[in-house]
């Protein structure tokens, strides 16, 4: 399969690097906006470079673009190329304007585009055991779940620039593991440095459970357990460590706690660049099946009413519906 990367910055290394070491794809461009740095990664992952979109899809022809650009910057690149009918697999966050949102996906869905969205933290090995031990049953009836972060600050045009581009993985998470969101009610603070980097929410979800989101970006991701994901039920609990790190789980009642953790071998559930790599292997099956895609770019614009909700309930002071 013909791929091209569109984008040449830090997470669009990962695109080259996963298309170009495949044996059952070829990158055959990488498309960016700085002539060097585009030459430099397309040479490095042996590419042909691209700093005009059109002409790269009139002569690469790709069977699969993948868009990977700047946070606040995708819209009018993955709008040309949902136009195209070129499956497409774009980086979160989808985009950062609900109606620019809702036009994306309305001409995906009038072409029966292949439209999917990265959420690669669904592909960590955590996650995964995690959402098995949900869906058999094993926590009871879900009561609880946070999501904590922490780590440095994205800078951003946005004043909730944070919010938008890196919590998405927060509310598609708690959604993936929990259920639908129903409303939020939210407090935000942009103390330090002018914008909204640290938040606090309080959750309700359809299935009558309850869940906070609660971090900052006025912190350090060299913290251990700078991200923690905890669902409680009336039969257990689980908790999640650095997404890729461990997995806890304890059965009410019982002072014996289980751990997964990576064995001595197993590197690749430990690093975090190869949740893409899963996501990944998914998508490309799904697309050769003509299939729609393991996580499809409505989960982006999904996380990102959530996070208009989160903003509207800051600035009124109300809690804010989100069914």
């Amino acid at each position: 399969m013909r791929v091209a990367v569109v984008g040449a910055g830090g997470w669009g290394e990962h695109h080259a690097r996963i298309f170009s070491r495949r044996e059952d794809t070829e990158l055959v461009a990488v498309c960016g906006r700085t002539p060097a740095r585009t030459q430099a990664r397309a040479e490095r992952y042996g590419a042909t470079p691209y700093t005009d979109l059109d002409e790269m899809l009139r002569s690469e022809h790709p069977e699969l673009v993948t868009v990977c650009l700047p946070n606040e910057d995708h819209y009018d690149v993955t709008l040309k190329l949902v136009r195209t009918g070129v499956p497409l697999l774009v980086e979160k966050p989808l985009v950062f304007d609900l109606a620019e949102a809702d036009t994306l996906l309305a001409e995906a869905e009038a072409r029966d585009h292949f439209f999917a969205i990265n959420f690669n933290h669904r592909y960590a090995e955590p996650v995964q055991r995690a959402k098995a031990l949900i869906d058999a049953g094993e926590l009871g009836d879900l009561i609880f779940a946070t999501w904590r972060f922490g780590g440095e600050a994205n800078r951003g045009r946005s004043p909730h620039a944070n919010l938008i581009e890196t919590q998405c993985h927060g509310f598609d998470m708690l959604e993936h593991l929990v259920g639908p969101i129903s409303a939020v009610s939210a407090h935000l603070t942009d103390k330090t440095y002018g914008a909204f980097s640290t938040i606090a929410l309080a959750l309700d979800f359809e299935n009558r459970a309850v869940g906070t989101m609660l971090g900052t970006y006025d912190s350090s991701y060299a913290y251990p357990d700078t991200q923690r994901i905890e669902v409680n039920g009336t039969k257990g609990r689980l908790v999640i460590h650095d997404t890729v790190r461990a997995l806890t789980f304890s059965k009410a009642g019982d002072p014996v706690e289980q751990r997964w953790h990576s064995t001595y071998f197993d590197d690749e559930a430990r690093n975090f660049a190869g949740t893409f790599d899963r996501h990944v292997d998914a998508l490309l099956t799904a697309l050769r099946a003509g299939e729609q895609p393991p996580v499809h770019a409505r989960a982006g614009r999904r996380a990102l009413a959530l996070a208009h909700a989160t903003i509207e309930s800051h600035e009124t002071g109300r809690r804010v519906s989100t069914a």
